[in-house]
């Protein structure tokens, strides 16, 4: 006699029965693929089109912000890991779907060269990876992909040049397009 629960290998039983029904038509929901990954589906498709992500909610909670409190339904407020890094939001989510929208970002001392009034500032993509933009957005979207040096451009005098790793050491790179120059980086007091 075999001391395996075969029961144990027919995930496909178990995970019907842990999603439930369908709430359109009532019947199995299951495990489906599509070109963006696994989902939960009904069984009945195409004549049910019902569908819901695999993990619906993953955002966990890491701290609750003491004495804060939503602007929508006056909840405290938490800090939560996302997909795309850390956020704040509500703690009644799903019921409350508030989230912080500020951009927290560090400024720079640079002014924005294409408008004139704004500052550029570091700023962080979803991805994690750090871009400069002028904090003057909408009205200005200049951007730099590369950390801003306040060093003229020798070739077309634009006011700031751009710090990059290159093959020999710290070079500085002009960001308008047209004229891509680059130079050894020189000793520079004050570079933010």
């Amino acid at each position: 006699m075999s001391k395996i629960d075969h029961s144990l290998f027919s995930a496909q039983e178990g995970s019907e029965q842990a999603f439930g029904p369908c709430p359109k038509c009532s019947a199995k929901l299951g495990i489906r693929h599509g070109k963006s990954g696994a989902f939960i589906g009904c069984t009945q498709y195409p004549g049910c089109d019902y569908s819901k992500p695999l993990h619906e909610y993953e955002n966990t909670e890491i701290k609750v912000i003491e004495g804060s409190s939503c602007p929508l339904c006056s909840s405290e407020l938490v800090i939560k890991k996302g997909r795309y890094g850390l956020f704040i939001g509500c703690s009644d989510f799903p019921t409350c779907h508030y989230i912080d929208s500020q951009k927290h970002s560090e400024a720079t001392k640079l002014t924005c060269p294409k408008c004139g009034k704004g500052r550029l500032a570091k700023r962080t993509n979803k991805f994690g990876k750090s871009f400069y933009a002028c904090d003057n957005y909408p009205k200005c979207k200049y951007v730099l992909n590369l950390p801003p040096v306040e060093y003229p451009c020798p070739k077309c005098n634009w006011p700031l040049m751009q710090e990059k790793k290159g093959s020999s050491g710290q070079e500085l790179l002009c960001p308008q397009k047209p004229c891509q120059y680059s130079m050894p980086k020189p000793e520079l007091k004050n570079i933010n």
